[in-house]
Formats: C-alpha cells, sequence, structure tokens
C-alpha cells in the first residue's frame, strides 16, 4: 500500500489529470488536485476546467478511496505555486510524487498566429511547468526522494500544422525533463514524461482541433461541428494502428501510476506512451 505517500497532479480538474487522481487514489495515495479552475486563455476554442470539475475530481478520487485536498493557482504564477505546494505540505506532511500535466493547446498559422497565442501555450505549458517542478523539487529532496512525471505529446515529438506554438512547448519539455533527470538523480528523484496520443478531452474536442486535423490530411474543414468531427474521427481511426480516435484518459493513467511506483526506481529520464499505436509513426 501507499497510504503514506502523497501525490501533486496538476490539471485535476478534468481529463488526464482527473482519471490520474482517482488512479492514484484507488493506489493508496493521497491526492492534492492542483487546477487554475477557470480561464486560462481567451485564445482558446474551448470552455475552461472550472471549480465544480475540481469537485467532482474530488468526489471521484473519495469514492475511491482517496484522502483529498483541492488546490487552485495559476502555473504561470510562480509564487501562487509555491503558496499551493505549501497548503499540500502543511496538510499531508510534504509531497513524493508530481505529475505535472496542466496545459492548454490552440490553433493558428504562424502567419496568422496573435502574440497571445503564443506566449500563452508557452507561458502555461512550459513555463509553468518548470514553475511546478523548481517549487516541488525541493520538497522532493526534503523527503529523501521522490518522482516527477510531466505530460508531453505526440506533438512534442514532431512538427504539428498549424499548432507551432504548443508543440514547441511540449518538446520544450522534453528537454526539460531530461534535463531535471540529470540533475535530480543523486537525489533519488526520478523524471519521465507521459506521451499521450489524441486523447477524449474538452482540449481536442471541438471544431479548431478537428479542422486542423481535416487540414492535416490535405483537405478543408466543412466548418460545422458535427460534419467535421465525423471527418476527423474517421481520418484518426485510419491513421492509428488500433483504429480509435482518440484515446481516455483512462487508458493515459495507468503509466503514470506506473512511473511513479518502487517497480520504476530505476526508470528516469525517459518517455512513456499511450497513443493508440500512433508512436509508430513517430522517430523522435
Amino acid at each position: 500500500m501507499n497510504d503514506s505517500r502523497v501525490v501533486v497532479i496538476t490539471g485535476a480538474a478534468r481529463g488526464i489529470g482527473r482519471a490520474t487522481a482517482v488512479a492514484f487514489a484507488a493506489a493508496g495515495y493521497r491526492v492534492a488536485g492542483a487546477d487554475i479552475a477557470g480561464p486560462a486563455s481567451s485564445a482558446m476554442d474551448y470552455e475552461p476546467a472550472t471549480a465544480e470539475d475540481l469537485a467532482q475530481t474530488g468526489r471521484l478520487v473519495a469514492e475511491a478511496g482517496g484522502e483529498w485536498l483541492p488546490v487552485v493557482f495559476d502555473q504561470r504564477d510562480k509564487d501562487a505555486v509555491r503558496d499551493g505546494f505549501a497548503q499540500v505540505a502543511d496538510r499531508f506532511g510534504g509531497v513524493d510524487v508530481v505529475f505535472a500535466n496542466a496545459g492548454v493547446q490552440g490553433f493558428a498559422p504562424l502567419l496568422e498566429m496573435s502574440d497571445e497565442l503564443w506566449h500563452d501555450q508557452i507561458d502555461i505549458n512550459l513555463t509553468g511547468t518548470a514553475n511546478v517542478l523548481r517549487v516541488a523539487a525541493p520538497l522532493l529532496v526534503e523527503r529523501g526522494g521522490g518522482r516527477i512525471i510531466v505530460t508531453s505529446s505526440t506533438q512534442g515529438q514532431h512538427g504539428t500544422l498549424d499548432g507551432s506554438g504548443y508543440s514547441a512547448s511540449k518538446w520544450g519539455l522534453i528537454g526539460l525533463m531530461k534535463s531535471a533527470a540529470l540533475e535530480l538523480g543523486r537525489y533519488g528523484i526520478t523524471v519521465n514524461a507521459v506521451i499521450p496520443g489524441l486523447i477524449n478531452t474538452a482540449l481536442t474536442r471541438h471544431e479548431d482541433r478537428y479542422a486542423q486535423i481535416i487540414r492535416s490530411g490535405g483537405n478543408e474543414p466543412a466548418g460545422e461541428l458535427e460534419r467535421d468531427e465525423r471527418t476527423a474521427a474517421a481520418a484518426q481511426r485510419r491513421k492509428l494502428p488500433l483504429g480509435v480516435p482518440w484515446v481516455e484518459p483512462e487508458d493515459v493513467a495507468p503509466l503514470v501510476v506506473f512511473l511513479a511506483s518502487d517497480e520504476a526506481r530505476m526508470v528516469s529520464g525517459t518517455s512513456f506512451a499511450a497513443t493508440g499505436g500512433d508512436s509508430a509513426n513517430i522517430t523522435a
């Protein structure tokens, strides 16, 4: 049992963060779920997570037998991140595992991209994750070791049509992860990344994402949500060896729990993917 271990999960209000929070609770961890729980960027074409979303994660964690602490912060604000982790340490006595998962995604060609769209993806996904690691790592050192897992993406392993900001941020996370693994190993801390494919979450289930998939195949979207969703889903089924349009968050969560486990004590500086087979198309 891991009932003495504490995990902090960012982006816990829904999607991969929520599924992983529940998986950790079922594995006996005490769970702190952090989220901005509100609008993060007006440049994104999907509904932001809410306080009620975060509360629902808490209810599911409790149903799975876990002790829960919600924490709200914007990870672009390092002082807010520090305050959030202090709440966790005060409540649970320390931190053993950090799953730095929070992020945003938007699409626009470089020639049309707004400064806001670029900066929000870099500032939230890359700099915000670095803030989490910089705040959390000393707590893990105090604990005598621990685990850090970050969420990158297949788009952090290849170029992305109309998605340069997201691709740059997620590719940057691979470099951050590998560098942190080199630096923190001496303290008994492993650092790894999970690589989700196209996941069935609010981040991907919207018109801009469907349009990007369609354009990547050399076609133009119809501009009708339901029609473009069907077209994009069909394209994904053809592309992915396992024949699914997108992967469920619950298919990613076990990788994170494994990377946090004692069994993964010699795994550091690398990536684990759940992509429906899309990994076979990637050489990076």
